[in-house]
């Protein structure tokens, strides 16, 4: 019997988020738009539900006159990734 993959980290651009940012301490929005090849409206959308889910802490502020968001990946965020892992190598066979 299969385990049901997250859905919310089933989408292609969260995964890639959620595998980028386990690789780093945090990361900011341009750094993961040009990581993920996404458009900001995209890129946006996706931190902003990883960020609903408690999977990611998202800080917005200034950096001169310039807006900075970085993000970095919560313990509840580590946890739903590695189970998503495991549950992706049954359906593997691994």
């Amino acid at each position: 019997m299969f385990k049901e993959l997250n859905p919310l980290l089933h989408s292609e651009l969260r995964l890639a988020i959620m595998s980028i940012l386990l690789s780093v301490e945090e990361a900011d929005f341009v750094y993961l738009k040009e990581k993920t090849k996404s458009t900001s409206g995209n890129l946006s959308v996706q931190i902003d539900k990883l960020s609903e889910a408690g999977y990611i802490d998202v800080e917005r502020g200034f950096v001169g006159k310039r807006t900075r968001t970085v993000c970095k990946i919560t313990p509840i965020g580590v946890k739903a990734f590695e189970e998503y892992v495991e549950s992706l190598k049954g359906y593997l066979n691994l």
